[in-house]
């Protein structure tokens, strides 16, 4: 068995193990990226998948079930359709409704997931509310642009200071405290509060 195994709900294992035996794809977990929690490729023939090994274990399933999905449509279609079109779609919810109960997903993940399901988009993370409820079992507890109050000062990773305004469409409207301009912020940004 390949070593995604503790990475995922026990549960999953058996069906993912058979897919991945099926599709004959080579499975690497890899060190955090922040584009990406995952990626199908096919190199000489040969079909890889990563996933991050920082993902938690809904996550790191939803991430590794969307790239079977990939593999699957990639053995009927090649590159002849849209990557994430509703050939792959179809495969991934058909998929996915496998572990679509309590043994694989808790509660409030299932409930999520589920509407999710009705028309799957490209990444977990363009999904808001999937995105912050997986959120809810990182292994690390950090504080989310989402969970603080409007007027709070905050910093993000790269040092900038911000104060969070309104939540316009997608984004918080948040000004730069050194040069007064207003960014857009995504919600589920890392965020550590000033004093």
């Amino acid at each position: 068995m390949t070593n995604y195994c503790s990475y995922v709900p026990q549960a999953s294992n058996k069906l993912l193990q058979y897919w991945i035996e099926k599709l004959n794809v080579r499975i690497r977990i890899t060190k955090p990226r922040k584009t990406k929690l995952g990626d199908f490729k096919v190199v000489n023939k040969k079909m890889y998948i990563s996933v991050n090994n920082d993902l938690n274990p809904y996550s790191f399933l939803i991430t590794l079930t969307h790239e079977l999905a990939h593999a699957f449509v990639y053995l009927d279609y090649k590159f002849l359709v849209s990557p994430h079109g509703k050939e792959w779609k179809h495969t991934f919810k058909k998929m996915m409704l496998n572990f679509l109960n309590t043994s694989c997903f808790p509660d409030d993940v299932l409930r999520i997931l589920s509407k999710h399901l009705i028309s799957p988009k490209a990444s977990t993370m363009s999904d808001f509310k999937l995105a912050y409820v997986l959120n809810k079992y990182n292994f690390s507890n950090e504080l989310l642009l989402y969970d603080i109050n409007y007027g709070s000062r905050f910093s993000i990773s790269n040092g900038k200071k911000f104060l969070k305004g309104n939540f316009l469409r997608k984004r918080f409207r948040c000004t730069d405290l050194d040069s007064g301009k207003d960014y857009y912020v995504h919600p589920l940004t890392k965020v550590e509060l000033l004093k």
